[in-house]
């Protein structure tokens, strides 16, 4: 467990206004006449990556761009594994609807005082608000993240334990349910969560509940170094930034997975069959107006020229990643990629342009 003096010295990190791993903001105006078709789009941009956009049964898209590893100049391909980020988030929102459903909670509207007492206001703060960014936590990345990539390690309790005396000491940021605000810490208590109610390890009861009834065999807890010809090295410009403490992401941003794959959860939780309609409605249910953008249970909501979109980004170093579903054309785009430069302004250029011209 971590010393006091450490426990100080993070505490005074928290007060430093941070970036969350994945900030998401509007999407962008492009120019319409210049899009010819999704492929040219993508190299118009100078996409690094793999890219697979579908509609109905129908591939529009689905292909690498660039190189997956430059130093041994091997490409990406569709089957390439990609760290995905924040889109992990999607995986921890249903193992804790899967917690729901086996039992282990009551509903969404517990509150973390019926899980730990002495959590501070964890009487006003819901799992809810926790997989909806709306509990006024601040977030942990920043912090630990410096810490971990000089050496440190720290286990997710400790890092539990620094988020729990930051609010008992600072307090929260606001009071839960009256703002959404982008907080990694949420899926980090959820993924902890998970692990005290399930008596599981968080990536096990994933695996379990979530991948493998899909078929989802080529997605994995992400390692800090990056290895074998599967998989891409991760870029800021020409550098290579594949190394990360991946341990510190625990939830909220650890998995590693392929566009194949990711394929296959968006087609589940775009259909029928996986989610109940009461579960579908809570999760994506409630409207959105024209170009703008809201929270769902661990999706986001945003309507683009007219059409729904869910969705979710992750940026994580040398990564960026999109997953999206547009239910009235049964449209999928997942879009992963190996550069991290610009990330949210390209990402919404993407979701802004192909939701124009394919959908």
């Amino acid at each position: 467990m971590l010393t006091y003096s450490w426990i100080n010295r993070i505490l005074f990190l928290f007060l430093i206004p941070i970036l969350a791993c994945s900030k998401e903001d509007d999407p962008t105006p492009v120019n319409p006449d210049s899009y010819v078709d999704a492929a040219a789009f993508f190299e118009s941009i100078d996409f690094q990556g793999a890219v697979l956009i579908k509609r109905g049964s129908t591939d529009v898209l689905r292909s690498g761009f660039g190189y997956a590893n430059a130093e041994e100049g091997t490409w990406n391909t569709p089957s390439t594994k990609f760290r995905i980020g924040s889109v992990s988030k999607t995986f921890t929102g249903m193992g804790v609807i899967q917690l729901w459903r086996d039992g282990h909670l009551t509903s969404l509207d517990q509150p973390l005082s019926d899980f730990d007492s002495e959590f501070p206001r964890g009487d006003e703060i819901t799992i809810y608000h926790l997989l909806t960014h709306q509990s006024g936590l601040p977030d942990y990345v920043g912090p630990f993240e410096d810490l971990a990539k000089s050496g440190e390690y720290f286990e997710p309790e400790d890092i539990y334990e620094v988020i729990s005396q930051s609010v008992a000491e600072d307090g929260l940021q606001f009071t839960p349910g009256e703002y959404i605000q982008y907080s990694n810490s949420n899926f980090l208590l959820a993924a902890i969560l998970i692990q005290e109610l399930s008596g599981q390890a968080y990536h096990n009861y994933i695996q379990e509940k979530v991948l493998q009834p899909l078929g989802m065999d080529q997605t994995e807890p992400g390692a800090n170094t990056i290895t074998g010809a599967d998989y891409a090295q991760g870029y800021h410009g020409q550098e290579n930034a594949s190394n990360y403490p991946m341990y510190i992401a625990l939830g909220a941003g650890d998995w590693t997975s392929t566009v194949v794959d990711l394929e296959k959860w968006c087609t589940a939780v775009m259909g029928d069959q996986w989610f109940t309609p009461a579960e579908k409605d809570l999760i994506f249910g409630g409207d959105v107006p024209d170009d703008a953008t809201a929270f769902g249970v661990a999706w986001f909501k945003s309507r683009i020229h007219g059409q729904s979109f869910f969705w979710h980004g992750g940026d994580i170093d040398g990564f960026s990643a999109l997953i999206g579903f547009v239910p009235a054309e049964e449209g999928i785009v997942i879009t992963l990629s190996n550069q991290q430069d610009d990330t949210g302004g390209i990402r919404n250029q993407i979701m802004e342009t192909i939701l124009a011209e394919e959908f």
